[in-house]
Parts: structure tokens; C-alpha cells; sequence
């Protein structure tokens, strides 16, 4: 009986204690010195931590004869110096409906600034006056306001509630952001009426992640105007609800580093879509729908494939202007795609919809990327090709989830021509892509092609190589021995050529030709520049001029460094280390070759020795070849990157291997006088 009391003391001490460390350590009722003075192994780099977070969503019955979601959210902060200022500024997103007029409730703001003055704890509330509402988009405002009185030290506490009839619209959950949090929690109970798809993200581990049952039951209240007889009814649903709960513990800040697609991609999170709903007697409404059902209704959709399906006289009269007859199917894709690129103009991305009827787009010779793209895929389809919009997430929307039509992940619309075996990917809403190309930004992953039989395209950036070769010869100047000349020729990647015609598009041909020869000062200077292929869409361009290189008259000792302006100066991958993929836009391959002369009077005293380097057996490569002669030095260098995407956990490794392509590039070549 004694071992037996003592089991269960030891039993009900292990059940204190593991309740207590899933419980928040914050009590957002009262502030204590605690939250002042950090410990020691809080990161305190990012100039602010959040010391908790905890959030919660619920569903209440409503007095309009369904229900509504409530969702309460607390934060506390610990602001260390003014780099975390930026955590003063709240941004409350609220979800509105313009065509009824209705939007998400908040209430219950409290928000609170706390600081020690003269050894007096001192709270500064928050004026109510100082919120302010900013429109985002059609359905997106948001409620904004800077905390008062916020210095190093600080302490802020920020409480609200949201209400809202909106129940696709259920509140995703951060666990993780710009500045580290301590705790992170949030908590969702579900009425079994309801049915969501979970949809989560990044790699930070969870401290806690529970579900479990409880009986709820719900009074819905009818009222009287929509009840016969004239006066409220309330109707009563019993539930077994789902009461999910996450908890994150000591969450690192993640910062956007160079070559990072979208942060959304990596940040902890948790995400819903509404999926169906099913009440008692009741058959079950599937909300989400398949692919299959969601593409029928974009097709049928006046803002986006509404005009596929008609024959208007506008579209054939386009079609006539542009003398279409007797031409192959490329030939006339190709008239219609140009036609479109030289004629219409861009007004910027706009999501996947149209801003207006594609009669109107015509009209106007103007509007968004969908607008212009769903125009070409209309004039194609009505040209006897086969034509098909496909939607996608850029790269800077994040990932789209490619099992659920969930359709606001999606942001941009490219159209799709299949011509015998071959497809091509066109977006004529910009007028120096060549056919068959897309942004580089359009390769993210997922794409589906919306058709009355939807398919999938995977649109991966290891799908593109980006070519570089570049060649330079120097020659002794016959006119000046001390110095050297000759041509110069860059034939650039098609991306890279593509972002430098977009530069002189908007700035113009000589500012680009001022900033080239800016490039090279000191001994450098450079004339005779050529831009070939500047105006030919489908060519990636090559750069040309002539370089003259001054070199010391006399020196005993003269130093060159062979990539001259070409070589990698700075390492891209700065940060000691990354817990989260580097994501290139591409893979590359870019070769450099160089033919020096040696100066009258000198010998090569010493040259960088050749190597080959190989990045993780096959998918990188980087290759220095040196020769020389009595009269020529010779350098033919090389680096191939093989995947764009690398892992966490090759970072070291990739950093390390650009860490020698940065120094192989500063290399000299020693040039002594001959005695």
C-alpha cells in the first residue's frame, strides 16, 4: 500500500510538471520583472524577442442563423535597442466583402507599452484614436498602429479579438518570423460540422503538438425575419469537436539572405482551407472541389475563360488584320504572340483574373499580365491552335500546394500552345521575352493548366541553364608599348541578357554604356562598344568593346589580374551559416577565357596554378587552366553550379566552394623585368 501511494505521488508530480511546461510561461495578466531581464541564451542579436505569442480560434454559434469564428490573439515583447522598433508598428489583418458591405470585427484592442522609469514600473495604453485602417486590396484592409513610448527596454503587450462570419477565412498561425519568440502557441477548436485541410510548413520541431475530443453544443438563433412565424428561433446542434493544439518553443528569427525565393516558404506556419461542411441530416457540401471542378468554373468564368467559348465578330475581325491564312501553326502563333507584344501595353501583375473583359483589353491595347495573357490564349484557341492558361505561384508568392485547388496562392498567368509533341510557355504581357520563353520568376513549382481536362505543369528552375561565355584577347598596343588593347566579347545568359535590355528599355542605351565604362577605372578604360542582338527578342545579347589597359612604365615588377572585371569579387553567401535551401533563380555555366601578350621586356615570374574543383561529386564544378609561352599567357577558367536548389545542410559546403572561386579570381600573374 505504501509503494502503491508512493507510485501515485511520483505519477501525479510527473503530470504537474509536464502540464506545466506545455503551459505558456507568460501570464499576459500581469507583467513581472521576469520579462525585463532575459536570460542569458536569449538571442538578443535581432534588437527585439517576442516573448510569447499565443493565439486561439473558435467557432460561436450566431444570432443570424449560422455561426461565426472568433479569434483572440495575445503577444508579449522585449524590446533590446532599436533595431526591434519595427515590432512597434502592428499591421491587424481584416478580411472585408465590398459587394455586401461587410467585414471582419475586431474588438477587445488592448495594447500597452511598460517601462521602468526611476524604479517605477510606468504603462503607456495605446490611444484608440491612433488606429488607423489602410486598404490593401478589394478584400484585404488593415488596422495599423505604432506602440506609444517604446524605447530600449521596453516591454509591449498587444491583445485583440476578431469576429467573423467568414469561415473560410480561419486564421493561419506564424510560429516563426523576423525576430526570435520564446513561445509560440496556437490552439484550434473545430466543430465536427467543419472540415479543413491542414496546411503546414517550415522545419522548426515542435514543443507540442495535441489533439483531442470534447462534447460542445451550439444554439443557433434564427431570427425572426427569416422564420415564418415571425419571431427568433434558436436551433440546438450537438458536436464532438477537434481541439488541436501547437506549440513552438525557442523559435530562431529566420533573415532573408541572398538567393531565397519567398520566406513564406521556410518560415514556421499553419495554414487552413476550408475543405467541406457536413450537418447532422444533412448531405455533405463539398466547398474546396477538385481540380476537375474548380477548372470547369474558371473556364466558364467571365473574368477569366468566359470568352474562350464564344464566336464575337471583334475576334474575328482581329483575327483578319492579322493575315493569318495559308500560314503553319508556329508561324501564326508566333504573328499573333509579337502582334500582341508591339501593340499592348502592361499595367503590372494582378492575379490570376482579369481587370476587365478581354473585348475591353483589346480595345484599350492595355492592361494586367492576366488580361493580356488571357487575350493571347483566346486569340490562339480561335486561331485553330491549341491554347491553355496555365496559373502559377512566382517565386516571391511562395510554393502553391499542388494536391488542393486552392486558388489564392496563385498570382500570375502564363499561356501554354502545344504544337504537335513540342509545348511552349508564353507570356506576351512583356515586349522583350522571345517566344517561348517566361520570367525566370515564373519557375516555382506547380502550375496547373485550367482546361475542361485540367493538367499539371511542373515549372522547375533546374529546368534552365544559364550560358555565359566570355572571351578577351590583349595585345601590346602598337602605338603605346606600355600598353595593353584589345576586343572584349560577353555573350551574356538569356536571363542576364534579358535584364539588361529591361535596364536600357527604361533608361536608355547610353546610360548603360556610362555605367559599363564606369566599370573600369584606374588603368582600365574601355571605347567602341557594341550591343549585338539588343533588339532581337529571341537572342540573348552579346556585349562587345575594345579595353585599354595602362600598365607602369619601367617597373621591374609589374602584377595583372587576368579576370579583370569578370571575376567573382565577394563571396554571395555571407552569413556563417543558413538553416534553410538556397534557392538560384537558375544553373549556370559561365566560361572565361583570356589570351594575354607579354609585355617587350618581361618574363612570367609566376602565374596562379591551375586546378579543378568539383562541388559535391557532380553538382558544381569550377576549373583554372593556365598556360603560358615565350610569348602568350593562356587562362581558360569555368564554373558550372549542375541544380539550383541546395539543402540546409550543404551550405557549408557551397560557401566554402565560392569561398575558393573568390580567391582563384583575385589571383595574379607576376610579370618581371627581364635583367
Amino acid at each position: 500500500m505504501k509503494i502503491f501511494s508512493i507510485l501515485m505521488t511520483v505519477a501525479v508530480c510527473c503530470s504537474l510538471s509536464a502540464a506545466a511546461q506545455d503551459k505558456c510561461p507568460v501570464n499576459f495578466d500581469k507583467i513581472s520583472a521576469a520579462d525585463f531581464n532575459l536570460t542569458s541564451n536569449v538571442d538578443t542579436s535581432f534588437g527585439a524577442v517576442i516573448l510569447a505569442d499565443v493565439g486561439k480560434s473558435s467557432f460561436v454559434a450566431n444570432k443570424k442563423g449560422f455561426f461565426s469564428l472568433v479569434y483572440k490573439f495575445n503577444r508579449r515583447i522585449k524590446i533590446i535597442n532599436a533595431k526591434g522598433f519595427d515590432l512597434a508598428t502592428v499591421k491587424i489583418p481584416i478580411y472585408q466583402q465590398p459587394s455586401t458591405d461587410r467585414e471582419e470585427e475586431l474588438t477587445s484592442l488592448k495594447a500597452s507599452t511598460y517601462n521602468v522609469e526611476n524604479g517605477q514600473l510606468v504603462e503607456v495604453k495605446l490611444n484608440k484614436d491612433n488606429v488607423f485602417k489602410e486598404v490593401v486590396e478589394k478584400n484585404h484592409i488593415i488596422k495599423k498602429f505604432t506602440m506609444p513610448a517604446v524605447k530600449e527596454g521596453s516591454v509591449i503587450d498587444i491583445s485583440y479579438t476578431i469576429h467573423s462570419d467568414f469561415l473560410f477565412n480561419l486564421q493561419p498561425w506564424s510560429f516563426q518570423g523576423s525576430y526570435p519568440c520564446l513561445w509560440s502557441e496556437y490552439s484550434l477548436d473545430l466543430p465536427e460540422f467543419f472540415q479543413y485541410v491542414f496546411l503546414s510548413r517550415g522545419t522548426h520541431p515542435f514543443h507540442l503538438k495535441d489533439s483531442k475530443t470534447k462534447y460542445q453544443s451550439y444554439n443557433v438563433r434564427i431570427p425572426a425575419e427569416d422564420v415564418v412565424m415571425g419571431k427568433d428561433d434558436v436551433y440546438s446542434m450537438n458536436s464532438n469537436n477537434s481541439l488541436s493544439r501547437w506549440i513552438m518553443k525557442d523559435v530562431p528569427a529566420l533573415k532573408e539572405e541572398n538567393f531565397t525565393s519567398s520566406m513564406d516558404n521556410h518560415l514556421a506556419r499553419i495554414a487552413f482551407q476550408m475543405s467541406g461542411q457536413q450537418f447532422p441530416d444533412m448531405p455533405f457540401r463539398d466547398v474546396m472541389g477538385s481540380w476537375q471542378k474548380v477548372c470547369v468554373e474558371l473556364m466558364k468564368d467571365k473574368e477569366f475563360g468566359g470568352d474562350f467559348t464564344t464566336d464575337s465578330e471583334w475576334i474575328k475581325n482581329a483575327l483578319k488584320t492579322l493575315s493569318l491564312e495559308g500560314k503553319d501553326s508556329i508561324t501564326k502563333a508566333k504573328i499573333i504572340y509579337t502582334f500582341l507584344q508591339k501593340n499592348f501595353s502592361s499595367q503590372g501583375t494582378r492575379g490570376i483574373y482579369a481587370s476587365q473583359s478581354l473585348k475591353e483589353t483589346f480595345t484599350n491595347k492595355k492592361g494586367y499580365v492576366p488580361d493580356i495573357n488571357l487575350l493571347l490564349t483566346l486569340l490562339l484557341k480561335k486561331a485553330d491552335l491549341n491554347a491553355f492558361p496555365v496559373i502559377l505561384s512566382t517565386r516571391t508568392n511562395g510554393f502553391a500546394t499542388a494536391q488542393y485547388p486552392i486558388l489564392n496562392e496563385y498570382n500570375y498567368v502564363v499561356t501554354k500552345l502545344e504544337v504537335g509533341k513540342n509545348s511552349y510557355f508564353l507570356d506576351a504581357s512583356n515586349s522583350i521575352l522571345g517566344f517561348g520563353k517566361i520570367p525566370s520568376f515564373c519557375f516555382n513549382g506547380y502550375g496547373q493548366v485550367i482546361d475542361m481536362v485540367p493538367g499539371a505543369e511542373m515549372l522547375f528552375s533546374d529546368s534552365i541553364t544559364e550560358k555565359k561565355y566570355t572571351n578577351v584577347i590583349l595585345m601590346t598596343d602598337v602605338n603605346d608599348s606600355t600598353k595593353w588593347v584589345g576586343p572584349f566579347h560577353s555573350a551574356l545568359g538569356y536571363y542576364e541578357s534579358l535584364n539588361t535590355k529591361e535596364d536600357i528599355k527604361e533608361k536608355g542605351k547610353s546610360s548603360f554604356e556610362k555605367k559599363l565604362e564606369e566599370a573600369y577605372t584606374g588603368d582600365f578604360s574601355i571605347d567602341k562598344i557594341e550591343l549585338k542582338d539588343l533588339e532581337d527578342n529571341n537572342k540573348a545579347m552579346v556585349v562587345s568593346h575594345t579595353i585599354h589597359i595602362s600598365r607602369p612604365d619601367n617597373n621591374d615588377i609589374i602584377y595583372f589580374s587576368p579576370m579583370l572585371q569578370e571575376g567573382i569579387k565577394e563571396n554571395y553567401f555571407k552569413s556563417s551559416e543558413r538553416n534553410y535551401p538556397v534557392e538560384l533563380p537558375y544553373k549556370m555555366d559561365e566560361t572565361y577565357t583570356l589570351n594575354l601578350e607579354i609585355p617587350k621586356g618581361y618574363v612570367v615570374d609566376e602565374t596562379p596554378k591551375s586546378t579543378r574543383v568539383s562541388l559535391n561529386e557532380g553538382e558544381g564544378m569550377f576549373e583554372y587552366i593556365i598556360s603560358k609561352n615565350e610569348n602568350y599567357v593562356a587562362l581558360s577558367t569555368r564554373l558550372t553550379i549542375n541544380k539550383s536548389v541546395f539543402s540546409g545542410e550543404d551550405y557549408e559546403t557551397l560557401r566554402g566552394f565560392f569561398d575558393y572561386v573568390v580567391k582563384k579570381h583575385a589571383e595574379q600573374i607576376v610579370f618581371k623585368k627581364k635583367s
